[in-house]
């Protein structure tokens, strides 16, 4: 239970900081090697050759950190918020040396100028044990409306 209790933590507290736009300290929650994963289709196995809404190692996501927060991002403004909901994790594997697999649900809510957007679906998170805590070596995200149109593409993590 300890390890449960210990994995929620870490996903309440990945989603408190993309709500807060700490961006930075989410980015930091990600092994050196850590990739972000949203595919166009939950039936892709890899991201390599195939086409994804996110395939972001921790440079990638910087460039989009910065892309985002620069005071010239005028699609940006008004500024806008999100609110994540993380439930039913369930740890699929644990390894000898405390790295474990995750998989839960989640819903965002973004608000965007009068929009409002609503995604959800499944993550599946491989992290990495460290000294201090956790690391993501990956986090993988199916959106049940992945397929679904948007007036705008999406700017930040779900």
């Amino acid at each position: 239970m300890k390890t449960q209790h210990q994995v929620e933590q870490f996903l309440y507290r990945q989603a408190e900081l993309l709500d807060a736009k700490q961006w930075q300290e989410y980015i930091d929650l990600f092994a050196a090697d850590g990739v972000y994963w949203v595919p166009a289709d939950p039936a892709h196995k890899t991201w390599e050759g195939m086409p994804a809404i996110f395939a972001e190692d921790k440079n990638l996501m910087t460039v989009r950190m910065q892309r985002v927060l620069h005071p010239d991002a005028w699609s940006q403004r008004p500024m806008w918020a999100t609110n994540h909901v993380v439930s039913n994790v369930v740890i699929e594997k644990t390894g000898a040396n405390g790295d474990v697999h995750v998989r839960s649900r989640f819903h965002m809510l973004e608000l965007r100028r009068d929009d409002v957007r609503h995604f959800a679906g499944s993550y599946r998170h491989h992290l990495k044990k460290t000294k201090d805590d956790y690391r993501i070596k990956l986090q993988r995200v199916d959106m049940t409306n992945a397929q679904a149109a948007y007036d705008y593409v999406l700017q930040v993590w779900v």
